[in-house]
């Protein structure tokens, strides 16, 4: 056995400040303790603070008999996992999206790295985003057909990479996500469903950072731009907004057949919880009625915006993700102890997740944070030098 390459990688990912630990945390609400330390957690993905309301929690106890749900679905959703309860939560899912159907993955990760394997084929394209997440990535690195990068949010060089290569391929898939997880910016979805159009494809929009937070009734950035109907497949998280686990796709029944006898991300996991999936289905019907959290967090991502920028900051997107560039690895990381030391819990974002020079404090906010407190983050902000 050779162990040396791995302690040589690891002194490299030390050298280069990379190094990641786990750490030990205690959540209580928005704020999270570390190492004894109290602070406001703004490093979640709980962006309407649902997974800490009481009310919520109470009413779901009271409305849902926990235990004879069961706290695990023992196999996969093809053997004897598929509890009644996801038929009820896919079934609220295309209802709520107009779509034919709808089909619940484990995780995001499991919906990214399963989702266009499974579709696509040798003879086909995939064209993507050149700042599409990791997992979508992951998921590309899996299938068979060829696959190509358009220039961030740059659509027409995708046009151009279209015009180029449309007629050598069967099926062309055309994938981005709605709210980009490392700059918080948007993709226009309305351009991305003509040009779908123009070159007979399909759109798969990952909406991870959006389902929640955007739109009237908080499906999404599809929502918010009128466009769910154009596009293909909607994929989002439970994991994020929703409080809960697990990811979804809403299309027409044809996928949702086919994915069920050929994902296997899907066909080859034990299923979830069924007392999460009810959970999940829980918070899905009560979405509508968190609007005005979706607005407080607009409110708020575009007032750090303004302060960053006005302190000399770069900053990027339109989003409850705020990202606060601070350039080198070694600049983020003092960056991110003082924000701690000052009772912020804002963590690095660092090469080689985001490129050299570019690495940021990726704020994540939180509408259940109150406005005192965002202040005292702002203030704090203003007085840097």
């Amino acid at each position: 056995m050779d162990k040396e390459r791995y302690i040589k990688k690891l002194n490299t990912i030390k050298e280069a400040g990379n190094y990641r630990i786990l750490r030990n945390v205690e959540n209580n609400g928005f704020l999270i303790h570390v190492d004894g330390k109290e602070m406001l957690n703004l490093s979640s993905n709980d962006y309407l603070g649902l997974s800490s309301n009481p009310r919520l929690a109470e009413e779901f106890r009271r409305e849902t008999d926990t235990m004879a749900l069961g706290y695990s679905a023992v196999s996969s959703r093809l053997l004897s996992g598929n509890h009644q309860y996801y038929k009820m939560l896919e079934d609220d899912l295309s209802d709520l999206y107009g779509k034919e159907s709808a089909l619940v993955f484990n995780s995001g990760y499991h919906a990214n790295i399963g989702i266009l394997p499974a579709l696509s084929r040798k003879g086909d394209l995939v064209i993507a985003d050149k700042l599409v997440h990791a997992s979508i990535i992951d998921g590309l690195r899996l299938c068979e057909a060829q696959m190509l990068r358009y220039r961030h949010l740059d659509y027409e060089h995708l046009r151009s990479l279209l015009l180029q290569h449309r007629e050598e391929y069967a099926n062309v898939f055309i994938v981005t996500e709605s709210i980009f997880s490392m700059d918080g910016d948007v993709a226009d979805l309305q351009q991305l469903c003509e040009i779908k159009k123009e070159f007979d494809a399909f759109l798969y929009v990952d909406e991870a950072h959006a389902v929640g937070v955007r739109g009237t009734n908080g499906l999404g950035c599809c929502e918010e731009q009128a466009c769910i109907e154009d596009i293909d497949f909607i994929v989002g998280t439970f994991g994020k907004a929703f409080a809960s686990m697990g990811a979804f796709v809403a299309c027409d029944g044809l996928f949702r057949d086919y994915l069920i006898n050929t994902q296997r991300s899907l066909i080859f996991t034990t299923a979830l919880p069924p007392v999460n999936v009810a959970w999940t289905r829980f918070i899905l019907n009560r979405m509508p009625d968190f609007y005005d959290l979706r607005m407080k967090l607009n409110d708020v991502s575009r007032r750090l915006r303004e302060v960053l920028e006005r302190r000399g900051f770069e900053t990027r997107g339109a989003s409850h993700i705020v990202p606060m560039i601070c350039g080198s690895n070694e600049d983020c990381v003092e960056m991110a102890n003082l924000l701690q030391d000052n009772g912020f819990f804002a963590l690095p974002v660092r090469y080689p997740t985001v490129p050299k020079n570019e690495a940021r404090i990726r704020f994540s906010l939180n509408a259940s944070i109150g406005m005192e407190d965002y202040d005292c983050l702002f203030d704090f902000l203003e007085c840097l030098e």
